[in-house]
Formats: structure tokens, C-alpha cells, sequence
């Protein structure tokens, strides 16, 4: 009797072992994150994980580094129509739509239950809110955000009898700096140009800045209008056009997103327009004083925001969920926002980050830290409809087409008002 006694004992109490043992795996929260951005980004994403997963044992983050943004949200959305998605996603905030109507995602609306919560929300820059905001919901929040500004070589400026210490403020005014800093050889051939904008990977995105800074907005707030062939629009993509063609102060034909900074840092350009986020790579690397400010004007100041929002999956169970959303709330406090900044030159999303003592410390040290942050006022939303990928396609390849002179920006920006409009018919 003893013994039956020990035996059902023992298998109780294995039984009961097992259950806490399952009772205490901590939930899983895969992570997709982009990696095809600027800066040591995975190393640091890495380091969080680790970080916030110590300090909550019942919660397990995983990143997996998915490539680009486009990769990344076709992955994620390949996995959400398997029933395997991640539970949270770092994607681009213009990709709301698309989440929106494939059901991938859910507001984070779902998770704010206390003031605390509520003042989280809204303690983020409106700028880069706008992309998120959409039917009264927030369906993401910023992290990895960014404006384009113009980075500029100040010896090179100091050699053409510029001042080193003053960017061009308009659109003269580039174009003007940009004549005296190309450099030709002996041959006639350019050795050095004025200025580079890069036309490859996110053509839309660069084009936003000549497009706000002539006044016009490229789609309306619904998402299913576009106004590709506003006179306004063609305006702003010939005087890209123009730079090259006949001005000749830029690069002929598409130019590369990826070598844009690396043509910067060889000298081979004098002035360049991209993202923010490739700061700390310039600062690390370049052997020369380089300024940063914001993009000239037209009739006006502006820029798109650009970058990644956090989302949170609709199939993920509540417990995933729950576990996402107190990650992102952690990632977002001031003070890791403000080392996100400083680490990678990604703007910090909050005002209060701005007032934590390292940023303050930083943008001391280091002025050019502030100016996209500055430019904010002058911000509008990145471009972003329905079928957002292949309305902004449509856009890409008529830009494309007008720089490489297979067709005139009028020709280039009706075909593709054509084909948005032909995508965008269901959702109107």
C-alpha cells in the first residue's frame, strides 16, 4: 500500500512539475524588423531584446531580421495569410493601408486602459503620427523615423569661395551653390557634382521633398486619390530633371540610394538629400567637416517624414499581444528614444526624449542632431494610399522614366496618374 501510495505521489508530483514548467514558458513575441536601413541596427535591436527580456522573465522577444522594408512587409504578410505572422513588425508607416486591408493588424487603440497609457499616445511628435492615424484609430506608433535633409561637404564649399558654414536655403540658391561646386577634367568630363538626389529604392520619398517644397500634396488622407498629375507635381519633377539635363550640377539617369552617402564621403558629390537616419554612418565615417540642414525651399520649407512604425498582429493570441504592446511602451520611453537617436541618427520620436540629459548632452556636442527634428513643423506625411506598393510603383517608374529622358515629366506623371487611378478604383 506504501509503495502505490509513493508511486501515485510521485507520479502527482511529476505531473505537477510538468504543468509549471509549462505554466512558466514565457510567451514568445517574434519580432520582424527591417534590416536594410543605416547604422549597426541589428547589433542594437539585439542588445534591447536581451535587455527587455531580462527585465521580463514571463516575455520572450525574438528578432528576426527580415531585409528591406519591401521584404520585410512581404514576409510578414506572407506568414499572416499562412497563420504564422509575427506577433509585433517594425514596418514602414505608409504601409498602413495595405495592414489594414489584408486584417493583418490591430489598433494599438485595443491595449490604452490607463492615463498613463493614454498620454504615451499622445506624447509622440504629430508629424510622425500622421501616417498612423487612420478611421479615429492608431494602427502603429513611430520608432525608427526620419525626415530628408541635405548633408554638405564644407571643404569643398571653403575650395568653390562658398561659405563652408552656409547651406543653400531655397531652390536658386542650390542650384547656384551646386554650378560653382561641379568640377570638370580636362576632357569636359564631371569629376564632381553640386548635388545628388538619389532616385533608386524610394524615388517617391526624395521626390515628397520637391513636391511639399512646391506646395502640393501628393494623395489625399483617405488613401484613395492621388494627385500625380497636378501641374504643381510636374513642375517639381522638371526642375529634378532640369539638374541633370540642363543644369548638369547632377548625376544623369537614375542614381543609387545605397552609394548616395558613400559618393558623399569619396567626394564625388559636394551636397546630398537623404534620410536622417544615415547620420551617424556619415558622422563615423567621413574625413571631412560636413554640415546638415534642412531642404531648401521652393515656394516653401518641407519634407516627408519617412521610416518605421511598430504594429501589432491580429493573430497573435491576447497574452502575445499584451506581451508586444508593453515592448513597444518600453522601447519608446525617453530615454531609450533619445540613445535610439543618438546610436543611429534616426530622429527621437518624443519631445521628452529631446529633454532627457543625453540628448540634451548630444545636440550640444553635436548640432546637426536637431535639424531633422527642426524640419518637423515643415513635415507631411510620406506618401501612402490602398495597394500602396504598386500605387507607388506607378509613381516610381514615371519618375524613373523622366530621368532617364525616356519620357518628359508631363508625359511621365500622366501615365502615372493612369495606372494609380486604375488601382485605386475598388477602394473609392
Amino acid at each position: 500500500m506504501n509503495r502505490l501510495f509513493t508511486q501515485a505521489l510521485y507520479l502527482l508530483c511529476a505531473a505537477l512539475a510538468s504543468f509549471g514548467d509549462a505554466f512558466a514558458q514565457p510567451v514568445e513575441v517574434p519580432f520582424y524588423f527591417p534590416v536594410a536601413v543605416g547604422g549597426p541596427i541589428t547589433r542594437l535591436i539585439d542588445q534591447y531584446a536581451a535587455d527587455f527580456n531580462k527585465e521580463n522573465p514571463t516575455i520572450k522577444v525574438a528578432p528576426i531580421y527580415a531585409g528591406s522594408y519591401q521584404d520585410t512587409i512581404v514576409k510578414a504578410l506572407t506568414a499572416h495569410k499562412a497563420g504564422t505572422p509575427p506577433v509585433a513588425s517594425v514596418l514602414l508607416s505608409t504601409d498602413t493601408f495595405t495592414l489594414i486591408d489584408e486584417d493583418a493588424v490591430v489598433p494599438i487603440d485595443n491595449f490604452i486602459k490607463t492615463a498613463d497609457d493614454k498620454a504615451w499616445i499622445g506624447s509622440f511628435y504629430k508629424a510622425f503620427l500622421l501616417n498612423g492615424q487612420i478611421g479615429g484609430k492608431t494602427w502603429g506608433v513611430p520608432f525608427q523615423r526620419s525626415t530628408i535633409v541635405l548633408y554638405w561637404n564644407k571643404e569643398l564649399f571653403k575650395e568653390a569661395g562658398l561659405d563652408p558654414n552656409k547651406a543653400p536655403a531655397t531652390w536658386a540658391e542650390m542650384v547656384d551653390m551646386a554650378t560653382r561646386l561641379t568640377k570638370k577634367d580636362a576632357a569636359g568630363k564631371v569629376t564632381q557634382y553640386g548635388i545628388q538626389v538619389p532616385s533608386s529604392g524610394f524615388p517617391y520619398w526624395l521626390f515628397q521633398g520637391f513636391t511639399t517644397q512646391n506646395d502640393v500634396i501628393l494623395a489625399n488622407e483617405a488613401g484613395n486619390q492621388v494627385h500625380y498629375d497636378d501641374p504643381k507635381v510636374i513642375e517639381a519633377l522638371q526642375f529634378w530633371v532640369d539638374l541633370s539635363r540642363k543644369q548638369g550640377v547632377h548625376p544623369a539617369g537614375v542614381v543609387e540610394w545605397g552609394t548616395t552617402p558613400k559618393d558623399f564621403m569619396e567626394k564625388k558629390v559636394a551636397m546630398i538629400w537623404t534620410t536622417t537616419g544615415n547620420l551617424t554612418n556619415i558622422r563615423s565615417n567621413a574625413k571631412f567637416d560636413f554640415g546638415v540642414a534642412m531642404l531648401p525651399a521652393g515656394k516653401k520649407r518641407g519634407s516627408p517624414t519617412g521610416g518605421g512604425n511598430f504594429f501589432i498582429f491580429k493573430k497573435a493570441t491576447p497574452a502575445q499581444q499584451e506581451a508586444a504592446f508593453k515592448f513597444a511602451r518600453w522601447l519608446t520611453t525617453p530615454e531609450r528614444a533619445a540613445q535610439w537617436g543618438i546610436d543611429t541618427g534616426y530622429v527621437a520620436v518624443t519631445p521628452a526624449a529631446w529633454d532627457t540629459p543625453a540628448m540634451k548632452k548630444y545636440a550640444a556636442d553635436f548640432a546637426p542632431a536637431s535639424v531633422a527634428r527642426d524640419q518637423l513643423p515643415h513635415a507631411v506625411a510620406e506618401l501612402s494610399t490602398h495597394d500602396n506598393q504598386r500605387v507607388t510603383k506607378a509613381l516610381n517608374d514615371g519618375l524613373q522614366a523622366a530621368l532617364t529622358g525616356a519620357k518628359t515629366p508631363e508625359q511621365a506623371m500622366k501615365d502615372a496618374q493612369k495606372e494609380a487611378e486604375r488601382l485605386l478604383r475598388s477602394y473609392q
